[in-house]
């Protein structure tokens, strides 16, 4: 793929998936994305008025699918697709956690991607080539506690990936998952805040604990994530599929 691309992003207007829309935009691709985030929508599109930009909540296939139809309206298709929407989900011991809290964790981490993947798979392999970037993250590699929502959808994301890649590498579509660590930022304070209150330590033993787990010893910048979805959107990767490719500075154990 070369030239300007079309890139589509779910939970694209903050954090990672702002990131990820920048460093495309960039790099002079076309970019649509979608949020759930109605302030952070508002933000993208002030700030990158050539970019479509709408809201819609990935664990509601009607709104979602209504912005998959319109960028599929304006571009004909799509040739990357990144199924990044996300949630932290609840923090605590299973037997604490609500089933509501357990299922909405899933539908934003996992079914929005599903839903995702279901509308960008048929249109790549008609064209004969693409990519499906997934996001997962090392709790999809790792048995982390007190998260078990989180972990068992991003869990679920690497699944879809392998399964995804061998189902449309025939067709010449390329499916991987970005697995980053801790991510500096607002979203990960809140992860902070709430496993602190989970665990009954304070902020900074848990945010000591995270860096002190990787060898690099600090959280990751969005935009090294965004720079691998970068190189594998290139012509670099054209061989790499069905892989979990890991950006966290090397976690070494479990925070």
């Amino acid at each position: 793929m070369s030239g300007a691309r079309r890139v589509v992003i779910t939970g694209g207007a903050a954090g990672l998936g702002r990131a990820m829309a920048e460093a495309f935009l960039a790099a002079g691709d076309r970019v649509a994305v979608c949020d759930a985030d109605a302030q952070a929508v508002a933000a993208i599109r002030a700030a990158h008025p050539e970019m479509l930009a709408e809201i819609a909540d990935v664990t509601d296939p009607a709104a979602l699918g209504a912005f998959l139809a319109g960028v599929e309206a304006a571009w004909g298709g799509a040739d990357i697709v990144c199924a990044n929407a996300g949630t932290g989900g609840p923090a605590g011991r299973i037997d604490e956690i609500g089933y509501e809290d357990w299922h909405h964790c899933l539908a934003v981490n996992l079914d929005g991607a599903f839903l995702t993947c279901r509308w960008a798979a048929p249109i790549l392999r008609a064209q004969g080539h693409g990519l499906i970037l997934l996001t997962s993250s090392i709790s999809g590699l790792f048995g982390f506690p007190q998260r078990t929502p989180y972990v068992a959808a991003k869990w679920g994301i690497v699944g879809l990936t392998k399964a995804l890649a061998s189902e449309l590498g025939p067709s010449g579509v390329r499916v991987n998952a970005i697995c980053p660590g801790a991510v500096e930022g607002p979203r990960m304070d809140r992860v902070i805040a709430m496993e602190a209150a989970a665990r009954g330590q304070t902020e900074d033993d848990v945010r000591r604990g995270f860096t002190e787990a990787v060898a690099l010893r600090r959280f990751v910048r969005a935009e090294e994530v965004a720079a691998m979805a970068l190189f594998l959107a290139s012509e670099g990767a054209s061989a790499i599929t069905g892989q979990a490719l890991v950006v966290d500075g090397h976690t070494e154990r479990v925070a």
